[in-house]
């Protein structure tokens, strides 16, 4: 845990005013000038990346939108030869906690690209480049809002066949897919990668690691949450180095490596408020998933320690008769992420899915 004491606001510049500016729809979005931390000049940070556009070829392009006040920053990815007077199907990708869009969740958005969907990573409300504050708040309402958001920018952008959207979500970002799509009717279809329902961990603890001590941490978090009103503070929840050379399960482990060291950006943090507690600990991504009436799709590694999550989603989404559990063989949680012969099963298997149900 740290102490921050929150006094600058973040602001965004929306950037327009180029001819791709002008094919796209008023006051809906605007292109934006991406922010770069490295040599890529969209940040990007996974393996083969895009480093430049390209014509012909797949293209990224940055923009912004407002979501209930709050600035979200996004990258669009277009198939090789894009045409904005042709349609194409499109698919929403949402990142993990902790995460932004130029790791997994752009990894992602680009190979659909490559398989010719239009494909949209944003970054979550109060995370990486969006806005919002206090930083780092993580909340279910605005994580499946991220969601919805993402659904209405397709709804409008140049290109996209509105009848054919569908959903990813990775991680965390696979948790919060679920609940969106509970309720999102213009969805045709929803895939998750190593889905981690926030909301039981944060309970239950990782594992069910913590369920004896559930009142003491929503009384801390109440507290906090007073605490910090009173005193314009906010409290953060944190890895520590202690806690972290006492990790003994897969997910952790492996993620400090890959968000630390392999696939570092400076936007993304594990660290997330503590009042954030009070409402995620009372809320589970499986609470009437049964509303879930389309085809679904959940894919894990048959070895990731978090694999007990997604079984528990697929045997309780009833609404549908075409759903599927895909097993990566050998995989741990985090590998699912980037190992090459693992992603090329899974978009492999992403191709089939959306290629049958888009």
């Amino acid at each position: 845990m740290r102490l921050t004491i929150i006094f600058m606001a973040v602001c965004f510049m929306l950037v327009c005013g180029t001819a791709f500016a002008d094919m796209m729809p008023a006051k809906s979005f605007t292109e934006r000038q991406p922010k770069t931390h490295n040599a890529n000049p969209w940040g990007l940070v996974y393996a083969g990346a895009i480093t430049e556009n390209v014509p012909g070829k797949v293209n990224i392009h940055p923009i912004s939108y407002q979501l209930n006040g709050i600035t979200i920053a996004a990258n669009v990815y277009t198939p090789a030869g894009y045409d904005p007077s042709k349609k194409y199907p499109a698919v929403t990708v949402a990142h993990p906690n902790g995460g932004v869009k130029e790791q997994v969740a752009g990894l992602f958005a680009q190979k659909l690209a490559e398989a010719g969907y239009i494909a949209i990573a944003a970054d979550a409300a109060y995370q990486g480049e969006s806005g919002g504050l206090p930083r780092h708040t993580d909340i279910p309402f605005f994580r499946t809002e991220d969601i919805h958001g993402m659904v209405d920018i397709l709804t409008v952008y140049p290109g996209v066949d509105a009848n054919r959207i569908g959903m990813l979500g990775i991680c965390g970002g696979g948790g919060y897919t679920l609940n969106a799509a509970k309720s999102e009717k213009r969805v045709k279809s929803v895939a998750t990668l190593s889905m981690f329902n926030t909301g039981r961990v944060r309970r239950e603890g990782y594992m069910s690691s913590q369920i004896r001590d559930i009142q003491e941490r929503l009384t801390q978090a109440s507290l906090a949450r007073g605490e910090n009103f009173a005193a314009g503070t906010v409290d953060f929840d944190a890895l520590t180095d202690e806690s972290i050379n006492a990790i003994t399960n897969d997910l952790y482990r492996e993620g400090m490596k890959y968000y630390g060291k392999t696939h570092r950006h400076p936007n993304s943090t594990f660290e997330y408020t503590r009042y954030s507690l009070t409402e995620l600990m009372q809320w589970d991504a499986t609470d009437n998933i049964k509303l879930i009436n389309v085809p679904l799709l959940m894919m894990a590694g048959s070895t990731a320690d978090s694999l007990y999550m997604s079984e528990d989603a697929i045997e309780k989404a009833t609404g549908t008769n075409d759903k599927e559990l895909f097993l990566i063989q050998g995989a741990f949680h985090i590998q699912t992420y980037y190992v090459p012969e693992y992603v090329e099963q899974e978009i492999n298997k992403l191709k089939e899915f959306f290629g049958r149900t888009l």
